[in-house]
């Protein structure tokens, strides 16, 4: 079995301590149950199967059971909270918890990193300006971000890009990408986090269009009317489309400005034919 702070699955764990345990005795699922306490001698193949959950107690029955304590036991029954929550900002709370365990006892867990990278513009922002910035002092980069942040949280942020693997800096002091395109998604951690990005380079947009002269900037809206299948289709489309304007970023080494493109589409309306459809069924 590996070192519990490389699965992000809690049911990954069960089976695989079971299938470990098997390979080296007679271990049965039954064993396994009456040891974790269940009633049920098959509840905890259920469990590995995805077919049924643990509750927190449970998480602590069968932690416990395989032998979990201290940092590994909470990390586990942390697994099982994630898995469990109801929503994103629930996960967002637990997977915090995480990473303060981890950084309390000064383990790396995945998805750490992913988590405090999309945390902040300023992160993204600076992965792409500093290495188009060779030998710059944090002062000059930080005057050179739009908007202006400051030169401690530049010197901060840099530390924390090359510390997780995402820029390198070479004999000369200069910093280059590890990769030219970006796309983790350990943990899940980007659907964590989406959102609070998504405010923070909306409320960039806003700024950009009350304080940027239109020449700098490029920004068109379209109001549609729409049946959900080509709302699909038109979602698709925007799959594509920026599928190939990475592609055309990326044609490119080097970097001469960073900007941001977002791609908006929201119903500014309910569902009209399944609100009258509603009104039929009321009359």
């Amino acid at each position: 079995m590996k070192p519990i702070v490389e699965y992000t699955d809690y049911r990954k764990v069960v089976q695989d301590y079971y299938e470990d345990r098997k390979r080296l005795s007679s271990f049965t699922w039954r064993e396994f149950a009456e040891k974790a306490g269940f009633a049920s001698a098959i509840y905890l193949k259920y469990v590995g199967e995805g077919k049924k959950n643990l509750s927190a107690s449970g998480a602590t029955q069968t932690a416990r059971a395989m032998g979990l304590d201290g940092f590994e036991l909470a990390y586990f029954e942390l697994l099982v909270a994630y898995a469990h929550a109801k929503d994103a900002e629930s996960k967002k709370s637990v997977f915090a918890k995480i990473c303060a365990l981890a950084d309390e006892h000064r383990v790396k867990i995945a998805g750490k990193e992913d988590f405090e990278f999309f945390s902040s513009w300023k992160n993204i922002v600076l992965r792409e300006i500093v290495p188009a910035m060779p030998g710059a002092k944090p002062l000059e980069v930080a005057k050179a971000c739009k908007p202006a942040i400051t030169a401690a949280e530049v010197t901060e942020i840099l530390n924390f890009l090359v510390k997780a693997g995402l820029l390198k800096k070479d004999s000369e002091g200069a910093y280059r990408q590890t990769d030219r395109a970006l796309f983790m998604d350990t943990f899940g951690v980007k659907d964590l986090v989406a959102k609070d990005l998504q405010v923070q380079m909306g409320e960039l947009a806003v700024n950009a269009i009350k304080n940027m002269p239109k020449e700098e900037r490029s920004m068109s809206g379209l109001t549609l009317g729409l049946t959900e299948r080509s709302r699909e289709r038109i979602e698709r489309e925007i799959v594509e489309f920026r599928r190939r304007i990475v592609a055309i970023a990326t044609e490119d080494e080097e970097t001469e400005q960073v900007f941001r493109l977002n791609l908006q589409l929201f119903p500014l309306s309910e569902n009209l034919r399944r609100r009258n459809e509603n009104e039929k069924d009321v009359q």
